[in-house]
């Protein structure tokens, strides 16, 4: 047996241990790839070990945290990787993201450095708090030099023990106003996602093309397994179909991720049929309701097998479709993974008898630690069966068939997908209410041909005012971040609502159907 084979295989184990073994049997092999630049295990491995050096000669030790906020590129990816060797946790955070939330992040999640580029930093600006430290990652003037800062070559970390609740990354939930909420993932987590991987045949000739953002987990699910197992990630700092498309076929790609509305945009373009894509093994897809037409879509004409994760960056259990297996369940999200034990729950808390429909909740060894530094909220997230067994909540109603594929019917939350983002109406209702014209407001997510879904507000305006939909849409949307923007404004007498007050979405959405 080799190390690898062995250290894989152990319960427990770290991913930056995985690479450093990697590097010692194929140094030569690409882990690393973006438009510039291409890194392979031996000089990943190498510069992991710088980054963790300066990391703790700066100070900081297991527990504390740094905060990338940039696009994806092998320097961010080595950063993320190096400050995990150190057993620092990441705060990857979203530059789409408004400059006042991005404050809030880097302050909530203690972060005692901050890796930007110059995009990110026009954002961000004086958001951040000044004693903090910034680093640029492209080599512009929004921070320290990177390469200056790096402990010289050969350098090697001091050695870190990590157990299986340290924290990995905080992944923050999307939000506008409020109190950020970051979603404190453990290493014991990532691993039960790397052990996962050899299901779907990630080895050293694996290739995977991610266009989604380093900082979404919806793209670590995926990065972290081709890793592991001693593959190439390829980097693509931003979507685009045909890019994409040529990419795929010009380096043999084998592996990727993508949400439901790149894969309708990839389906939809003339020129598909025209590209080989017979070296593709296994696509995913998660994040967002994934058609079964669209499906069935990528089955007939993208060669290898398709995956549809059904979870949240939260954690607790999983179900899993394999479309390619099941063409008759492609109107579901599969089944429970193994070793993920999903359950429904009514109001009340109890379980629902075989057959009905409830809240998902799930227990699997991919659970997150809590919500960083909120542990009422993460209470809330909570669900402990009669043995005192911890799930966490999904918000999510579905019901299993008779073969035990779940199907969803609504999302409790009334959380809107958009491109793959979470975006949360209340935020969004904050904002809208702020504006002097508004008296009361409803956001509803409608469904969108370009980001699958998007967000539509409907606004009670103040008895006597005037002012045009246009003019309080356009202010609005200079409060929100790029990923939160409202589609429409929608003016209306008075929301829907209850007996007990709670305001009818459904009959909202309905009008936009109208």
């Amino acid at each position: 047996m080799s190390n690898f084979e062995a250290a894989i295989q152990r319960d427990f184990g770290l991913i930056a241990d995985l690479i450093a073994i990697h590097a010692q049997q194929g140094p030569e092999r690409p882990a690393l790839a973006d438009a510039t630049q291409t890194l392979s295990y031996g000089a990943l491995d190498a510069l992991m070990d710088r980054i963790a050096a300066s990391l703790q000669r700066d100070g900081l030790a297991p527990g504390d945290a740094i905060a990338i906020c940039a696009a994806s590129s092998v320097d961010y990816a080595a950063v993320f990787l190096g400050a995990l060797r150190a057993g620092v946790a990441v705060a990857p955070l979203a530059p789409g993201s408004t400059q006042a939330s991005l404050a809030r992040m880097i302050e909530d999640a203690g972060a005692r450095i901050l890796f930007v580029d110059q995009a990110a930093a026009e954002v961000i600006g004086p958001a951040a708090p000044d004693a903090i430290p910034r680093l640029a990652l492209d080599g512009s003037a929004a921070g320290g030099d990177f390469e200056a800062w790096l402990a010289p070559a050969g350098v090697r970390p001091a050695a870190v023990e990590l157990q299986r609740s340290s924290p990995f990354n905080i992944i923050y939930s999307s939000g506008t106003t409020g109190e950020p909420k970051g979603i404190v993932q453990g290493h014991g987590m990532r691993w039960a996602h790397v052990q996962r991987g050899a299901r779907y045949e990630y080895r050293p000739e694996t290739v995977t093309l991610l266009s989604t953002p380093l900082y979404s987990n919806t793209t670590l699910v995926v990065f972290f397994p081709t890793l592991a197992f001693g593959g190439c990630v390829l980097l693509m700092p931003k979507f685009d179909a045909a890019a994409y498309l040529k990419l795929a076929e010009s380096r043999r790609v084998t592996h990727t991720m993508l949400v439901p509305v790149q894969y309708q945009r990839l389906m939809a373009r003339p020129d598909f049929g025209a590209h080989d894509l017979t070296s593709f093994q296994y696509k995913f897809s998660t994040s967002a309701p994934f058609n079964a037409a669209l499906k069935a879509d990528v089955l007939q004409r993208w060669p290898g097998g398709l995956i549809e994760f059904y979870g949240m960056t939260e954690g607790g259990g999983t179900c899993i479709l394999e479309a390619h297996l099941h063409p008759d369940k492609l109107h579901t999200v599969g089944q429970p993974a193994e070793g993920s034990d999903i359950r429904l729950i009514d109001e009340e808390g109890r379980e629902v008898a075989r057959g009905e429909a409830g809240e998902v909740v799930g227990h699997s060894a991919g659970m997150m630690v809590g919500y960083h530094r909120q542990p009422a909220k993460t209470r809330e997230a909570e669900w402990f069966d009669p043995s005192g067994k911890r799930f966490i909540r999904t918000g999510d109603v579905g019901r299993f068939d008779d073969d035990g594929f779940l199907t969803l019917f609504d999302r409790k939350k009334d959380m809107i997908i958009s491109g793959g983002f979470n975006i949360y109406p209340s935020d969004l209702e904050t904002v809208v209410r702020a504006h002097p014209s508004v008296a009361d407001v409803a956001v509803v997510g409608v469904p969108s041909e370009q980001w699958g879904e998007t967000p539509v507000a409907f606004v009670v305006r103040r008895a006597g005012d005037d002012t045009a939909a246009e003019t309080i849409l356009q202010w609005t949307n200079e409060q929100l971040g790029k990923t939160q923007r409202l589609a429409r404004l929608q003016f209306i007498d008075e929301l829907p609502r209850s007996a007990i007050g709670k305001v009818l979405k459904r009959e909202l959405r309905e009008l936009v159907a109208r």
